[in-house]
């Protein structure tokens, strides 16, 4: 079962930027389509930013637009999520979902049960 490793999280303060990665322990991960989700308390999980296995295609939540941006480093096997101009609402456990070769190769996946490969989430705490 692949092993899903997210890193970069903390606290920063509202308006500040955060670089979250994820990579695939002993996989290659550049096989994936992967999604960030988040899950802040007492809300449900929720679709972030996605890249298809192509890297070509990458799709967003409305409240993210413009501030964050899914890339995929295949040199290092890993994906990125740039968040700019984090806000108090950004608050979350941040998720990293895979896929390992979806049958279209250019589909983003939005739907968390699209992803059976999940990691163990890293804290994000933006601070007014």
């Amino acid at each position: 079962q692949v092993q899903l490793v997210e890193s970069g999280g903390g606290l920063v303060q509202a308006g500040g930027s955060l670089r979250l990665s994820c990579a695939a322990s002993g996989r290659t991960f550049s096989n994936y389509a992967v999604g960030w989700f988040r899950q802040a308390p007492g809300k449900e999980r929720e679709f972030v930013a996605g890249i298809s296995w192509s890297g070509v295609m990458t799709d967003y939540a409305d409240s993210v637009k413009g501030r964050f941006t899914i890339s995929r480093d295949n040199a290092n096997d890993t994906v990125s999520l740039q968040m700019n101009t984090l806000k108090s609402e950004d608050t979350a456990v941040y998720y990293c979902a895979g896929r390992s070769r979806p049958p279209l190769v250019h589909a983003v996946l939005i739907r968390s049960y699209e992803y059976p490969n999940w990691g163990q989430g890293t804290q994000v705490t933006i601070s007014s």
